[in-house]
Formats: C-alpha cells, structure tokens, sequence
C-alpha cells in the first residue's frame, strides 16, 4: 500500500482510529488496519490490497457519523480525509471538490465568486459521507437535498477500477451514489457539483419560547407545514437552556433561515411565524434580521460542541399533532441538559424528486441529539435519542442517513424498490462483498 496506514497493535493506531470519528464516543469496534489516503492513487492501491487479502472495507471523509458507521471490526478503514481539493469555475458554475472538503470550507470558497452550494448546517461537516446519504443544507427546501446537485462522482469500485459515473456513465452507479450513504459500494475520489447563484439576501428570524408553551407550538407548527414558504427553514430546537440567546432556563427557539431576492422577500416569507399562538409569551423576538452563512454556523454549533459525546436518533413523520404529542411530552419531560436538544423541522410536502437511491422523505422531520460530556454519565444519557424515537417509530415513515442509527435502531431510508434496486447494482458492481453494508442490516 502507498499512503499512511497503521495495523492494529502499531503504534499510533489508536490515535488514527479515534480521530476518525468525531463523536468523542468512539465506538469499541477495531479494525485490522487503517489506510489515510492522500490522493485517488493510495485509494486504488488500499482496494487491491483489500481485495487480495479478503479485507472488507468502510470508509471515511469528514468522521462526523454519529454512529460511527465507517469503524467496524476487523477489515480496512480507508480514511479520505486528505482528498480535500476544490476546482471551481465560475462561468460554468460547476466544481470539482474532494470527498474531504468541508462544506463550510466550501460555502465560503464559493461565497467570495458569488456562488452558493447547498452545503451541510455544522461546521466541519466534510462533503463525501454528507453527499452520499442525500445532504439536507442551507436552503435545502428550494434547491433540493444537496445529493441533486451532484452531476457526477469520480470513483474507485470494488475491482480496483477508476470511473466516471454520471447519468450517462454507469448510470446506475451514478443512482446508488445518490443517496446510499455509508453502505455505498464504492470509494469516491471526487465530486462534480452543480453550483447555484448566491441569493441576495440571507435573513434570519428568532423567537424563544419557555417550554411550557410547547402546548400551543407544536400543534401550531404541524398545521402549517404546507404554508411554510419554501425559502424558510422552520427549525425549532428545545433544550434545558438557551445560551445564544442569554437564556438559563429550558426554552424553544424558532431559529428559521431564509434565503431571497429581496429584504421585503425576505420578511413577507417569515411573516407565518407571527401567527404562533403563543406568540405573546416570547421570550425573545426578532421577527427579521439580516445575517450570513458565517453567523449561523456559529449559531448552530452551540448545539454541537467539539469533545463532546452524542447519542442521537431520528425519524420522519406525517403524523397529526394529537398523535405526536404524547412522544413529545415524554421527549421534553425527560431531555438531558444542554447541549442536549430536540430537533423539530418542517420540511415538506416536496416536490417531485430525481432519480436516484435518496427516495424517503416526509412532511416532519424530528431529531434527538443526546449530548454529555463526562463518559461516566453515557448509561445515563446514552439511550435518551433512541429510546424516544423507539416510542414514537409507530408515527415513523422512515429516517434519515444523516442522523442515522441503524446499529440500534433499524429502519426504512429509502423505499422498498429503491432497496431492492440498490442490492441489484450492489451485486453487479461489488460481487464479493468488498464495501461493509449498513449497520442493522446484514
């Protein structure tokens, strides 16, 4: 093999694995040996090493997998970290870009051109496993999961081959690396994206609620998912405390993007956020300020802090509010402390998708983030995320990749056909079993 690699028992092997992961609760799974690729040639040398030496292989870009999908027992861990370049041209508005390049790295690449990519909502999320799994991103709701703004990918398949896969080259390649995510059967070396006009405006809303008017929010938010304009982001996060908004007490904030033409746009688009029935009891309001990308990432890894440890579960819903209420309950009366937090977002009814693997989504989006910092207490807080969303998963019409947690809780991310055609192209281009499937699904 050329490039970095460590077997287990090497010195610094342990500290190669660990820093795959983001989440400090790095899982107790231990490969044989760990491969940090520095370009497509070390990617196409560690596959034929894995593949003479019956090594089944999982792979990492950006490490941020809660579960820590890509660390499993024995086999090879094929870091692509390092394959962080970016080409971009401006006339064609098009980009070429490694599977380790961060997608704020990017975001701010592009916003000095004018461009703008639908790239991930934390800091440090690299777009390789973010791409894969569908990609849900700033203003995601009008240019659609960032999966569909991938013209082409780059590859290197089981056999060791290099390909270009589009709609026109192994199209079917091409669908699968749409929305797979981490049982993907391929190693990407390089995105081909679809880039978009950066809007004019970038905005935001926040209202901070206390907790107690969770009664009145989430019956209210449930019965305006299909007027939400799709330029806004309702995202509406509770937690034990608030502390980008100065606040010591649990609360609800309704931090909402959005993205227009125009301030007025921009205003009149929020303007459904001021028909909250417990828009009195707000704690904070500011109905519209302008703001940028930079600003709300900082925003949004108060929620995520680096170190931390993390639990986390999701799922997607159509369900009335009556239905969802009593899981809600539960989830509120038993939330750990901040950064712990529920995640509620609207998100559809979408329009008609592409082509391709990503195929499940729903009117509701609800997340878990179970977050702690001291190990001793992970039997206390550990189970929180998925316990809950085990309650409710009778409400469930699948998941979503991005906050998966298959290995625990198995569950539908795509439709029935789409899995049946992606174990089709599986068998065609990964025979023998080379790349780990998903977690929970043998």
């Amino acid at each position: 093999m050329t490039g970095r690699y460590f077997f287990r028992g090497d010195e610094g092997y342990e500290h190669a694995r660990t820093r795959t992961v983001w989440n400090a609760r790095t899982p107790e799974r231990y490969p044989e040996v760990i491969v940090q690729a520095a370009d497509a040639d070390d990617v196409v040398d560690a596959i034929g090493y894995a593949r003479q030496r019956g090594l089944t292989v999982g792979v990492r870009s950006g490490g941020h997998s809660w579960a820590g999908n890509h660390v499993r027992d024995g086999g090879m861990l094929l870091d692509v970290k390092g394959l962080d370049h970016c080409a971009i041209d401006t006339g064609a508005r098009t980009a070429v870009v490694g599977p380790g390049m961060g997608g704020s790295v990017l975001a701010e690449l592009l916003a000095e051109q004018d461009l703008f990519f639908p790239a991930g909502h934390c800091k440090g999320v690299c777009i390789g496993g973010y791409l894969l799994q569908g990609g849900y991103g700033w203003n995601s709701r009008v240019l659609g999961p960032a999966c569909e703004s991938v013209l082409g990918l780059d590859v290197v398949t089981a056999d060791g081959e290099r390909r270009y896969i589009d709609a026109e080259h192994h199209a079917d390649l091409y669908w699968a690396a749409r929305g797979s995510g981490p049982g993907f059967f391929a190693v990407v070396t390089a995105f081909h994206l679809k880039l978009h006009a950066r809007p004019a405006v970038c905005g935001s809303s926040l209202f901070v609620y206390p907790l107690e008017a969770a009664e009145d929010i989430y019956p209210w938010a449930r019965s305006i998912s299909a007027a939400v304009d799709r330029r806004v982001e309702l995202q509406i996060v509770a937690s034990r405390s608030v502390p980008g908004a100065g606040l010591d007490t649990p609360g609800i904030v309704m931090a909402s993007p959005v993205f227009a033409d125009t301030e007025q746009e921009a205003i009149d688009a929020l303007a459904v956020l001021e028909t909250c029935p417990a828009r009195s009891k707000a704690l904070v309001a500011v109905p519209y300020a302008p703001t940028d990308l930079q600003t709300w990432y900082a925003g949004v890894m108060t929620n995520y802090p680096t170190g931390y440890r993390y639990g986390v579960d999701n799922m997607w819903t159509s369900a009335p509010a009556e239905d969802l209420m009593p899981g809600i309950r539960r989830i509120l009366s038993t939330m750990p402390p901040h950064p712990a937090h529920f995640l509620w977002l609207n998100w559809g009814p979408s329009p008609q998708r592409q082509g391709m693997a990503y195929s499940l989504e729903d009117e509701i989006y609800l997340a878990l983030y179970g977050v702690w910092e001291d190990p001793a207490d992970d039997e206390k807080y550990g189970d929180w995320a998925r316990s809950n969303m085990a309650a409710m998963q009778h409400l469930q019409t699948g998941i979503q990749l991005a906050d998966e947690n298959l290995g625990q809780r198995p569950a539908a991310f795509a439709t029935p056909e789409a899995m049946d055609t992606l174990d089709r192209v599986r068998a065609r281009y990964d025979p023998a079993g080379l790349f780990h499937s998903w977690m929970g699904r043998v």
